[in-house]
């Protein structure tokens, strides 16, 4: 399968206009370094492009080495994450064997070693390799309470998502998505915003267009939540929440009429009633079809996001009951 984790343009994925964002100079991840964030730079052109540039905006500067895989794989890692970043941040590369004097006044002593620069001075370096978390959060404590574009407009799609305009947020997703097809987050919230107004079969076929490196993503494990939960959800009829709810109390151990009742809430946005009607399922018997109020309680939590408070309380009545 390609390496292509998703191609914008394609009709599944994209429906109607997708407007143009403001994401910063240059966010194109897929293109070319933008030569005013990304440059590859030496001893006599050290002073411009790191020292007097840092007075202006946080620099990391990278020595690395041809022959260093290391230093090969961290090159487009960086990049991606300064290119994110949306101007907030700069990334200067040096070769450590062609400016070795540049080198040892650093005292680089093995590459790839990674400096940050702000106000002419170093504040913060590591060697070595790191993971796309740990840079992350590298660059994340440079630029502290500022904003990059890309992800106040996350917010933004996500707050219209919550709002219930599915339509408007698939657009804001699919925009981030033409400038960097690489970032998961988005495309999670793209798949969820297909679900949210539900065309479901195009929403499944994105998925399936996905590697399976992708699909096993996290991000993308709480936008498959969302799809089986709108799919479960699908064939209740607003009016037959009335009906369960009665069938529930004339006989509270029907799991079933309980589950449907779970499925009901949820679809009718009571997220906290139907987390409660699936943990009396498992209070009452943790096995019964094969452990399905526990299954159905784990996806609510990929889809609310580990964070949300509702997430957090269901997680502690949860073990309450697994370990009592």
């Amino acid at each position: 399968m390609s390496d292509t984790i998703l191609d914008p343009n394609q009709p599944i994925a994209s429906k109607g206009a997708v407007p143009k964002l403001d994401l910063g100079p240059n966010q194109s991840a897929a293109a070319a370094p933008a030569a005013n964030l990304v440059v590859d730079s030496d001893t006599g052109h050290f002073m411009a492009d790191v020292i007097e540039a840092s007075q202006a905006v946080p620099v990391i500067v990278q020595f690395w080495s041809p022959r260093s895989q290391a230093c090969l794989t961290l090159k487009p890692l960086l990049e991606k994450l300064v290119m994110r970043a949306g101007g907030l941040v700069r990334l200067v590369r040096v070769q450590a064997e062609q400016n070795a004097s540049l080198a040892q006044q650093l005292r680089v002593q093995s590459v790839p070693t990674v400096f940050a620069f702000v106000g002419g001075r170093p504040v913060d370096a590591f060697a070595g390799m790191q993971s796309e978390t740990q840079l992350h959060q590298f660059i994340e404590k440079l630029i502290g309470d500022a904003k990059p574009p890309i992800e106040a407009a996350m917010e933004q799609a996500a707050q219209l998502l919550a709002d219930g305009d599915a339509v408007q947020a698939e657009a804001i997703y699919n925009a981030i998505l033409a400038q960097d097809a690489t970032f998961l987050p988005a495309l999670s919230g793209l798949i969820r915003a297909i679900v949210g107004h539900g065309e479901f079969e195009r929403a499944e076929a994105l998925i399936h267009s996905l590697d399976g490196k992708t699909r096993a993503n996290g991000e993308i494990a709480k936008a498959v939540s969302a799809l089986e939960l709108a799919r479960q959800s699908a064939h209740i009829k607003p009016g037959e929440l009335e009906t369960l709810h009665a069938a529930v109390a004339a006989n509270p151990k029907d799991l079933t009429a309980r589950f449907n009742l779970s499925l009901a809430l949820f679809a009718q946005g009571q997220t906290g009633e139907s987390i409660n009607q699936l943990l009396e399922i498992v209070r009452q018997d943790r096995t019964w079809n094969d452990a399905a109020g526990r299954k159905q309680l784990l996806k609510i939590f990929d889809v609310l996001g580990a964070a949300d408070p509702l997430t957090q309380d269901a997680r502690r009545r949860l073990s309450a009951v697994l370990f009592s």
